[in-house]
């Protein structure tokens, strides 16, 4: 007996929907023998059905009206790839409660509606997968809810954003100045006309609350992760982490600590030696501690076409074959911890400080004894010479100490007369101490 095909609703035929029928159409053959039925795209939503596209497509599928997917009963299965939230969350929600299974790319939906929409899934035992919004082709969702699901996950930190990461790499290996890294990767169709979200790092961020919800099990929302951007970062900071042994990129940080956690995004000094300072260029990585496995990184293309849609077609090969199991939307587990977060006095790192002081003696007395003052160590320290006569400028990095210490220590050196001006002040993760 012949099966009928899964019937797919495209939503979207920008860069990854076209990937999606490129992969659909030149796969035919793998994709059967992988999920045991024949995929069959029957409806394509676009805005404009004249546009020419990058991908040859029937005519015929082509529509501008989200009801002939939605109200199709027919269609078995949903692709969202429009990314921003609207129309996208009333057409997964609707897609959702009418009983049809989701797969989408979108990491601004699921960072804001993500644990609603889930919930709403399980409850009608629909599947919706969303591999595809963190990291493009590196498959880390799976790595956390199936690979790893026996473990207790301690740490994630990624390097998620690509845009970025090419901007720094730019400034790190040629000196190049932030203003003119970041025009370079919009030549090169790296960072959009509007870099916004991605230098200030909100699409960042938006990703860390999806990994931190997955590995922590909880439900954090993206109004309460400090975030903050590379606006700010200059080729001097660079060249002084260097000097000291570490390279600098723009992190999502997430840790989990006796229940308690902590989610940022900001950009911070990595020891020469942690596996995600080699990471350069466009390329994502996303570091994973468990108690159990210790650490683990994935790294890959984080976007693109043919990288993102490949995600995006895992997703649906894995709902197709759901289908055939009847399990369908039993996979979704929904937070069950509590969602605890750090204080400042729970947070511990170490930090790199720049500053610039006036040149007189006793200073340097007066500075350290701030520091020993609030219980916080120095384990580097870098004197640089300046070309105002009257100036000196300090290069530091302390040992591990709490947020609350160094909130501390930052109030008295800028109460500090002798302390002209802080150039800069970074978060250090790995290396000793």
């Amino acid at each position: 007996m012949v099966q009928e095909p899964i019937r797919v609703g495209l939503m979207g035929l920008g860069t990854v929907g076209s990937g999606v029928v490129r992969l659909v159409k030149n796969h035919r053959e793998d994709l059967f023998h992988r999920s045991g039925r024949r995929i069959s795209i029957e409806k394509i939503l676009v805005r404009d059905k004249e546009k020419e596209r990058s991908v040859q497509v029937d005519p015929a599928l082509l529509t501008d009206r989200p009801e002939e997917i939605l109200q199709d009963q027919r269609i078995d299965l949903v692709v969202e790839v429009m990314g921003g939230i609207e129309p996208a969350y009333s057409c997964i929600r609707q897609a959702l409660e009418g009983g049809k299974h989701v797969v989408t790319a979108n990491k601004d939906l699921m960072a804001l509606h993500g644990t609603e929409l889930l919930t709403i899934a399980r409850e009608k035992g629909c599947d919706l997968f969303y591999e595809a919004s963190v990291a493009g082709g590196i498959p880390i969702l799976r790595a956390l809810t199936e690979g790893l699901s026996s473990d207790r996950i301690t740490a994630i930190m990624g390097i998620v954003n690509g845009t970025t990461n090419y901007i720094l790499t730019e400034m790190t290996r040629k000196g190049t100045p932030f203003a003119d890294s970041l025009a370079q990767a919009q030549d090169l169709g790296y960072a959009e006309a509007d870099p916004t979200a991605d230098v200030e790092g909100l699409d960042a961020a938006r990703k860390m609350v999806i990994l931190a919800n997955l590995g922590f099990h909880t439900h954090l929302s993206l109004e309460e992760v400090s975030v903050r951007g590379i606006t700010d970062v200059t080729t001097e900071d660079i060249r002084f982490a260097g000097q000291l042994g570490y390279v600098l990129k723009l992190m999502g940080i997430a840790k989990r600590d006796e229940g308690r956690v902590e989610v940022s995004v900001q950009p911070a000094l990595l020891s020469e030696e942690h596996p995600l300072a080699t990471v350069d260029g466009v390329f994502n990585a996303v570091y994973v501690h468990g108690e159990a496995v210790g650490e683990t990184m994935f790294y890959g293309p984080g976007a693109g076409e043919m990288p993102t849609a490949t995600a995006v077609v895992s997703d649906l090969v894995t709902v197709v074959k759901n289908m055939g199991l009847g399990v369908n939307g039993r996979g979704i587990v929904a937070p069950y911890c509590e969602k605890r977060w750090k204080s400042s006095r729970e947070i511990f790192a170490k930090h790199f400080l720049r500053l610039r002081l006036a040149d007189e003696a006793g200073v340097m007395a007066g500075l350290t004894g701030i520091f020993a003052e609030e219980a916080v160590s120095l384990e580097k320290v870098l004197q640089v010479p300046v070309s105002r006569g009257d100036e000196a400028e300090i290069v530091l990095i302390t040992h591990t100490a709490s947020q609350h210490q160094l909130e501390a220590v930052l109030h008295r050196l800028d109460e500090m007369p002798a302390v002209r001006r802080l150039m800069s002040h970074y978060r250090v993760e790995g290396g000793e101490g």
